[in-house]
């Protein structure tokens, strides 16, 4: 008997979303080379979320943020960073996420930077 033919996520995608965005469709394609939870781990959230964003339910998140991981983490999409320079999309955000910490010049830059009115930052009145 033979395993029952599995559904790609390229496929799951177009029946959710219909034409799915660029992004869906390049985190779907991930998945489905590497696998879900390969794909999760590069951008920084669950195999669980992967699987709803693709299949167009991941409804309590900010699924904005989640596209931004994406585009940055996948597509190869940066921004000037006023303390890096050029930087991906995913790193900025994973560097606005941290709380903080006067161990490194570096990273008491950072979390300033990100907190001082950067254009690239999803945080408002310090709240991320």
């Amino acid at each position: 008997m033979s395993a029952p033919d599995r559904i790609s996520m390229v496929d799951k995608a177009v029946t959710a979303w219909g034409e799915p965005p660029d992004w869906v469709r390049e985190l779907a394609d991930l998945a489905d080379r590497e696998g879900q939870r390969a794909a999760a781990g590069r951008i920084g959230y669950s195999a669980s979320t992967v699987s709803m964003v693709i299949a167009n339910r991941y409804g309590g998140g900010d699924l904005a943020r989640v596209e931004e991981k994406v585009r940055g983490a996948l597509m190869g999409v940066v921004v000037d960073c006023p303390v890096l320079g050029a930087i991906g999309r995913d790193v900025c955000l994973d560097w606005q996420k941290k709380p903080f910490a006067a161990t490194s010049s570096r990273r008491l830059q950072m979390y300033r930077a990100c907190r001082a009115g950067c254009p690239h930052a999803r945080i408002k009145n310090g709240v991320r």
